[in-house]
């Protein structure tokens, strides 16, 4: 490969660096390093606290980062994305405390103090955010309580921390900061008049950047440790994952709905302004930035998560060695096989969000309503996966609805379009095709605006889907009679 650029993509369990050139007109791909990413919980006051071990997941990036230097010296660029909301507090540069993970149960205590300040209808009116306990404003409400935000002048979002850490430079890439509940949805700036009055300094979060500009070389110190050539910098992209995994969705037709499929499942439409709508509050959608300037108007679903949490419960600490599944196909494969009805349940109820037993939540939903749950671990594996693709229906019926926009076909990207069972069940409930992939979807969002910005491809946003059409050739599930 030639003209390559290093994406580094921190997903909640793990994350990837990763190289990416073009070749023929066509992206090309190699993985150089990958590395778990693992919660860690600690003594916070009496309480467990659900934290990111963020010095660890540094280090395995500068690591990594170091492995693609040496496989490739011609690097040009290095993108960073991540999940969103989570945030680290710095003072004076330095770090105060470990970052928190978005699903420790602190977050829920800031809701009731944002909500007494201002309603979520005003909320939604100026940023467009979906409801979600975990949101950043609520976790600096947390934080306020706890007397941590005081101690700060500086929030950086996670790869804006990573972004810090490698340059020395302090900025909020814009797609992320559209995830704080703080950022105008007309402006993407700052709402300084709304962090006045839920007591945020309106200097806390660095100057918002748009995907594309570039953030800064790398600190001399750094970049030796790096064995980086003089020069070599980081480049904005989008740096919430899934505006990276929309930039990477294969198609350039109007009628297209996205799912951006992973522990989260992200699923809504592109649009060139945000919906601001009662109707769409009370539906509970968000308008999120995306690459330039657009907005990614959609909803938060619980996804792969489900099914991730069930098989760790599976192969937990009690199992013995026949009761582990550690073949997940295989289940897959097996849950396919199940002919008779299974429950479907409500996969957003946010009793699934939290780290725990969800075969057994799953049993408790069922039970409370008076339904049978899953008796068997394939027929809870096909309960979570009818259970996903009904809720994808739904959110894609009521994107259709309130923007006006209608829908022909759905494209999945990331890691779920792999699973040819949920994408059948997809299609199957949608009543559209479904065009699954890639799978890479966020890396090669990532590697696209880095290239773009180098000037190593150019064009519209448009012309950077076409290159993806040009690269991948998703594949193409048909609704089935039910």
């Amino acid at each position: 490969m030639t003209e390559t650029v290093a994406a580094v993509d921190l997903g909640a369990t793990s994350g990837r660096v990763i190289l990416g050139g073009f070749v023929h007109g066509k992206v090309q791909l190699r993985h150089v390093a990958r590395f778990p990413n693992q919660h860690v919980r600690l003594h916070d006051g009496g309480r467990g606290g659900l934290h990111w071990n963020i010095t660890e997941l540094y280090r395995s990036v500068t690591s990594g980062l170091a492995q693609a230097l040496r496989e490739d010296s011609g690097v040009a660029s290095i993108g960073i994305d991540s999940w969103a909301v989570d945030y680290g507090l710095l003072r004076g540069g330095r770090m105060l405390g470990v970052p928190y993970h978005y699903r420790d149960e602190r977050a829920a205590d800031g809701v009731e103090a944002v909500h007494a300040g201002v309603s979520p209808q005003e909320l939604y009116a100026r940023a467009g955010l979906q409801h979600l306990p975990f949101n950043t404003l609520y976790q600096l409400a947390a934080d306020q309580a706890s007397g941590m935000l005081e101690l700060a002048d500086r929030a950086l979002l996670i790869p804006d921390l990573i972004g810090y850490w490698l340059t020395g430079r302090e900025v909020t890439e814009a797609t992320n900061a559209s995830t704080t509940g703080l950022l105008d949805a007309r402006s993407r700036q700052w709402d300084t008049d709304l962090m006045a009055r839920l007591g945020v300094p309106s200097d806390l979060f660095a100057p918002v950047l748009e995907p594309g500009a570039g953030v800064g070389p790398l600190l001399p110190e750094v970049a030796g440790e790096m064995g980086a050539p003089a020069g070599l910098g980081v480049t904005a992209v989008g740096s919430h994952d899934t505006a990276s995994a929309v930039v990477a969705v294969p198609t350039t037709d109007d009628d297209a709905a996205f799912i951006s499929s992973g522990t989260w499942s992200l699923v809504g439409v592109e649009l060139e302004s945000p919906v601001l709508t009662e109707a769409a509050r009370e539906a509970n959608f968000t308008n999120e930035g995306g690459v330039d300037g657009r907005v990614r108007f959609l909803k938060n679903v619980s996804g792969l998560w489900l099914l991730s949490e069930s098989v760790r419960t599976w192969d937990g600490p009690g199992a013995t060695d026949a009761q582990r599944t550690s073949d997940l196909s295989a289940l897959i494969s097996e849950a396919g096989a199940v002919t008779g009805p299974v429950t479907v349940f409500d996969a957003t109820d946010e009793r699934f969000t939290a780290p725990g037993d969800m075969p057994a939540r799953i049993t408790a939903w069922c039970e409370e309503r008076g339904l049978q749950p899953p008796r068997t671990r394939p027929e809870t594996v096909r309960s979570i996966l009818e259970s996903l693709a009904q809720a994808y229906a739904t959110t894609i019926e009521r994107a259709e609805r309130l923007s006006g926009k209608q829908i022909r076909t759905v494209h999945v990207v990331g890691g779920g379009s792999q699973n040819t069972l949920l994408c059948q069940l997809t299609a199957d409930r949608t009543g559209r095709p479904v065009l699954a992939g890639p799978v890479e979807a966020t890396a090669v969002g990532n590697v696209l605006v880095q290239a773009r910005a180098a000037g190593v491809v150019s064009g519209s946003l448009e012309a950077l889907r076409h290159i993806v059409s040009a690269t991948f050739e998703p594949v193409r599930y048909t609704p089935r009679v039910r």
